[in-house]
């Protein structure tokens, strides 16, 4: 560890439910040093997010409390403190609208997520990367879409959250791919794109049909061989190729921005391709510390 990060101004904090990260920021922004675990949402209990974090900061928490910024699932019902959600249409909640407490050393903000009312909808965490968006694109108007376990398409307008749409696509594939039938078919981690590219078409154009084609997969692995790597890339394709086909009015004629992991965003950037729609790509984890920076910049400007 540097010097100077034996004293930082605050800290940033992206709270998952499997994964904590945190950051020591000197108050210009610049990041000093970087810590993660796996001590997420997931598996804590209300009074054990305190005693984690503390942990994590013991060499750098004093007799001042630290400003500490958090993002994600530490502000849900299950979470640290509950942070209510902004409704959409809304601009990304910052610092104002952060539930805030002491604990130990601590001056504790835990950013709120956002809702829709129709149809019903949650983001929690998301918000804080399309603010580290906005700070960095602010006159963006067109389509965000945020690959992951739940996938979100969101309508950026005027530095708004205009409306959203969350499909399950990365949990239904972890799901088949490991307590389905289809384990059997896509035990591997290698990947065919030319299967992924084939596939891709079937369900978006006949989503109606995709329980079927699913099983499909399993009986070319038994009678005709389909190799493990084309099984998996298959898989992952028809249930793009049907949120795609649901999220048809996100994208079409859209300017579109990819906002995810490297493999993923790369998954979803080709699909879109295929209709025609050329869409950029941003890095996930820098966004989430601009808009946590973001907060803070928001926080400092309110008590100048």
């Amino acid at each position: 560890m540097s010097v100077t990060a034996k004293n930082p101004d605050w800290i940033a904090v992206d709270w998952g439910t499997t994964h904590l990260r945190v950051w020591l920021m000197s108050a210009e922004g610049v990041a000093l040093d970087h810590r993660s675990s796996d001590n997420g949402m997931g598996g804590l209990a209300r009074d054990g997010f305190q005693p984690v974090l503390q942990a994590m900061l013991s060499d750098v928490l004093g007799t001042k409390p630290l400003p500490v910024i958090i993002c994600g699932m530490a502000g849900s019902r299950q979470g640290w403190a509950e942070a209510p959600y902004a409704t959409a249409p809304c601009p990304p909640p910052g610092i104002v609208q952060a539930t805030r407490f002491a604990s130990d050393g601590m001056d504790v903000h835990i950013l709120p997520g956002v809702k829709q009312t129709s149809p019903a909808d949650v983001m929690r965490g998301e918000e804080t990367q399309i603010a580290g968006f906005l700070t960095r694109e602010p006159g963006f108007d067109g389509i965000l879409c945020l690959p992951g376990s739940h996938t979100k398409w969101v309508q950026i307008s005027a530095g708004e959250i205009v409306s959203f749409r969350t499909y399950m696509t990365g949990e239904m594939f972890a799901l088949l791919g490991q307590q389905s039938v289809l384990r059997h078919s896509v035990d591997t981690s290698d990947w065919d794109q030319a299967a992924f590219d084939a596939g891709l078409p079937d369900t978006l154009s006949r989503p109606a049909d995709l329980a079927a084609k699913l099983f499909s997969i399993r009986a070319e692995t038994l009678l005709q061989n389909l190799p493990a790597p084309a099984a998996r890339a298959r898989l992952s394709a028809l249930l793009i190729g049907a949120e795609l086909a649901s999220a048809k009015p996100y994208w079409l004629g859209q300017e579109v921005v990819v906002i995810g992991a490297t493999q993923l965003a790369k998954a979803y950037q080709g699909a879109l391709a295929q209709q025609g729609v050329a869409a950029r790509s941003a890095n996930v984890g820098d966004l989430t510390l601009d808009g946590l920076t973001a907060a803070y910049q928001q926080m400092t400007e309110g008590t100048q």
